[in-house]
C-alpha cells in the first residue's frame, strides 16, 4: 500500500471481512517502507526500493524487537529460580530465535508481546504490596494489544493474569476480591480496543475497498461518515471464522496431537520433551496433595500463587499447547511464544546442561533446515526475477513477463517490485496441482505465446522436474536455484545418493522456447 506494489491480498485482510488488525502490519513493516520510500524520494538513496530492501528493511526491525525477549528472559530468570546466563544461552542458541523471531510473523509478535505481560505480571513476589496503577495501565494495554494482533493471545495470557492476580489480592482469599484487579485493567483496555477498531475501520473501509485510495481522495467528513457505516472489529471476524471446523479443514487438518507429538519437538527438542516428563509428574503430585491446598488457599489463582516456580512454569507452557490442541488446524510457528516460559524451565535446576550436545546439534540441524532449506530458493528465485524483468534493458524495450508457479509455497508478490496497474506481468500460483492441470496450463499458455517480447518462466523444485517434460513444450534457457528441499515434493534417498543430487535440492527457473 505505502509503496503502491502489486500485491495478493490474503483471505485475512478482504476489507469485505477482515480478520487481522492492520495496526502491527503498518507500525512494522509498513514504517520500514515509508522510510526507504522517503529515502529514495528525497534522493538520499536512489534505487533503494528493490526485492532485497523489500525483504530485509521488515526483517531488520524485527530482529531488534527479537531482543525484547533477551531482556525479558534476563528479568525473568531470578524470579523464577533460573541462571539468568544459562537461559539467555538456550534463548540465543536456538533455532525458533534465530529463524522465526526474524522473521515477520503474527506469532513472532505475540511472542513478543507475550514476554512483555511475563515481565509485568511477575514484577512483584508473593507477599508484595498491591500492583502499581503504571503496571496495571500496561498489562490492559499489552493484553488488548496482543488480542488484536491475534486472539490466540488470549490463551498465553490467561495463566499469567490468573498469576498477577494471586500475588496482589493478599490475604483476601476471594473471588470478589480477583474481579476487583481485573476491572482494575478495564479503563486502558477500552482504549487501546478502541484505538485498534477505529484504526481497523478506517483502513478497512476507507484506504482499502481492495483497490488503494490515496490519502488525498478522503476527506475528514468522508472518513468520519464511512466509520459510522461500518464498524470493523477484526478479532470477532477471526474467531467467527476460525470456529467454523469446514473453514479450518480448508487450511489442512492435523491430529490434536500434532501440538504435543510433533511442533513442539520439532521446534523446542529435548526442551519440550523434559516439559512433558516434568509435567507428568507435577500431575501425579498434584493429585495426592489438591485436597489440602484448596481447603486452604480457597482459589486457583492463590493455588498458583504459592506452587513452585517450576509448577506455575510448566502451566504457562501446558495450558496455551492444551488450548491450541482443540483446534484441528496446528501450524508448528502457532506455538513460538512458548520458548519464553520453556527456556526458563530448562535454566532453572540446569536441566539443560546435561543435554548441551544434543541441543546444540538439534539447533544447528534446525537452523539449517528452516532458514536455508525449507523452500529456501524461493527467495532467490523471486530477487532473480525481479532483476531480471527490472534490468536497464527490460526498461528500454519492456515486454511482458508471464511467471508460472507450481509445487512451492506461495510467492510473495511484493518482491518482484511489480507497481500497482502494470499489466504487462502475469502471476499464476498453481501451488500443488496434479500433472494434468499443470500440464494443461502450459500447453494453454504456449498456444497463445506469440509475441516476439514475451517472456514465459516456469518455477518449480527439481524433484517434480521431469513432469514438465511430459507437457510436450522445449526450453531456451534452465537457472537452477540452490538450495531448495520442498516438504510436499521430498526427494527420494536414492536420487540424493546419485550425481545429479543438486537438481533434487534445487528451485529451477525454466524459460519457455518460443
Amino acid at each position: 500500500d505505502i509503496l503502491n506494489l502489486h500485491v495478493y491480498y490474503p483471505w485475512e485482510f478482504l476489507s469485505s471481512s477482515p480478520c487481522r488488525t492492520v495496526v502491527f502490519p503498518l507500525m512494522t513493516s509498513g514504517v520500514t517502507y515509508w522510510v526507504i520510500k522517503c529515502l529514495q524520494q528525497l534522493d538520499v538513496w536512489s534505487g533503494c526500493i528493490n526485492s532485497y530492501t523489500l525483504l530485509v528493511s521488515p526483517r531488520l526491525l524485527f530482529t531488534v524487537f527479537s531482543f525484547i525477549l533477551d531482556y525479558s528472559v534476563y528479568r525473568l530468570a531470578p524470579f523464577w529460580e533460573a541462571d539468568p546466563w544459562k537461559a539467555l544461552v538456550l534463548l540465543a542458541g536456538s533455532h525458533v530465535t534465530l529463524v522465526f523471531y526474524t522473521r515477520t510473523f503474527a506469532n513472532t509478535l505475540e511472542g513478543l508481546l507475550f514476554a512483555l505481560l511475563m515481565v509485568l505480571v511477575s514484577s512483584r513476589r508473593s507477599g508484595g504490596s498491591s500492583a502499581e496503577p503504571t503496571s496495571n495501565h500496561l498489562i490492559g494495554i499489552v493484553t488488548v494489544a496482543g488480542f488484536f494482533n491475534r486472539p490466540t493471545f488470549l490463551a498465553f495470557a490467561l495463566m499469567p493474569l490468573l498469576y498477577w492476580v494471586g500475588l496482589n489480592i493478599g490475604s483476601q482469599k476471594s473471588i470478589k476480591a480477583g474481579i476487583n484487579h481485573f476491572l482494575k485493567l478495564v479503563p486502558c483496555a477500552c482504549f487501546t480496543a478502541a484505538f485498534f477498531v477505529m484504526a481497523d475501520t478506517w483502513y478497512f473501509t476507507s484506504m482499502r475497498l481492495d483497490n488503494i485510495y490515496s490519502f488525498e481522495n478522503n476527506s475528514l467528513f468522508d472518513i468520519i461518515a464511512q466509520l459510522n457505516q461500518k464498524i470493523i472489529v477484526t478479532p470477532l471476524n477471526f474467531l467467527h471464522y476460525n470456529l467454523n471446523p469446514h473453514n479450518l479443514a480448508q487450511h489442512g487438518s492435523h491430529p490434536r496431537v500434532t501440538h504435543f507429538m510433533v511442533n513442539g519437538i520439532m521446534l523446542f527438542g529435548i526442551l519440550h520433551i523434559l516439559a512433558i516428563g516434568a509435567g507428568f509428574k507435577m500431575i501425579k503430585k498434584y493429585v495426592y496433595i489438591l485436597p489440602q491446598v484448596r481447603s486452604y488457599y480457597h482459589g486457583s489463582s492463590r493455588i498458583l500463587v504459592h506452587s513452585d516456580g517450576n509448577s506455575v512454569l510448566l502451566l504457562f507452557y501446558f495450558f496455551p499447547l492444551a488450548f491450541l490442541s482443540l483446534f484441528s488446524h496446528q501450524e508448528p510457528r502457532f506455538l513460538l511464544p512458548l520458548i519464553l516460559p520453556l527456556v526458563l524451565f530448562g535454566a532453572s535446576q540446569s536441566r539443560a546442561v546435561r543435554w548441551k550436545a544434543v541441543i546444540i546439534v538439534f539447533n544447528v540441524l534446525g537452523a539449517l533446515l528452516f532458514g536455508c532449506l525449507h523452500q529456501g530458493g524461493l527467495i532467490p528465485c523471486l530477487f532473480h526475477l525481479e532483476q531480471l524483468m527490472h534490468s536497464p534493458e527490460s526498461s528500454n524495450h519492456p515486454g511482458r513477463y508471464i511467471l508460472l508457479f507450481a509445487h512451492t509455497y506461495m510467492p510473495p508478490r511484493s518482491l518482484l517490485n511489480i507497481k500497482k496497474g502494470d499489466t504487462n506481468i502475469e502471476i499464476i500460483d498453481l501451488a500443488g496441482s496434479e500433472e494434468e492441470k499443470l500440464c494443461q496450463t502450459v500447453r494453454q499458455r504456449a498456444n497463445n505465446f506469440t509475441c516476439s517480447d514475451c517472456h514465459f518462466f516456469i518455477i518449480i523444485p527439481g524433484t517434480v522436474r521431469s513432469t514438465i517434460t511430459k507437457c510436450g513444450v522445449s526450453f531456451k534457457n534452465e537457472t537452477l536455484i540452490f538450495p531448495h528441499l520442498s516438504m510436499e515434493d521430498p526427494p527420494q534417498l536414492s536420487f540424493l545418493l546419485s550425481e545429479n543430487w543438486r537438481s533434487q535440492l534445487g528451485l529451477y527457473i525454466l524459460q519457455l522456447d518460443r
